[in-house]
């Protein structure tokens, strides 16, 4: 399986401003620039898609864990917070936060937090970054 996304950047790094599309659709010439990801500006970039592409696929994995043991999640929302730091070795993401609440009919806090580890564990995007990787979560009322 491929998934595939194509970027056009046009022009210098502080001036500069490119466009992001995915194959499916739901991206398309959605812009970005330096503004963007370091100011304010009208678009997306890098850090925030990949904190959305983490934060979607740890939900998917915490349905698939709470699932694999006889719980069905109404809703989990997951809140995902990229760092930006400017380090020795240049612009580093050195850490995502997830902040997790999920209503579950009929599990327990100790096997909520279980189900969320592992699917921090297993989640393909978490396994692919390079970075720490903190999560609070908890199930709503």
């Amino acid at each position: 399986m491929d998934r595939k996304a194509s970027v056009i950047w046009n022009g210098t790094l502080r001036e500069g401003t490119g466009t992001l599309s995915t194959e499916s659709g739901v991206l398309n010439k959605t812009q970005y620039s330096f503004r963007t990801r370091f100011a304010q500006g009208m678009g997306t970039n890098p850090d925030e898609l990949i904190a959305a592409s983490l934060g979607g696929c740890f939900s998917m994995a915490l349905s698939n864990e709470l699932g694999l043991s006889g719980f069905h999640p109404q809703r989990i929302e997951t809140i995902a917070t990229a760092t930006v730091e400017d380090l020795a070795a240049g612009w580093t993401l050195t850490r995502i936060q997830l902040d997790v609440r999920a209503n579950v009919p009929l599990v327990s806090q100790a096997h909520f937090m279980k189900a969320a580890l592992a699917a921090k564990t297993k989640c393909p995007v978490a396994r692919l970054l390079n970075t720490t990787i903190s999560m609070s979560a908890s199930l709503n009322p």
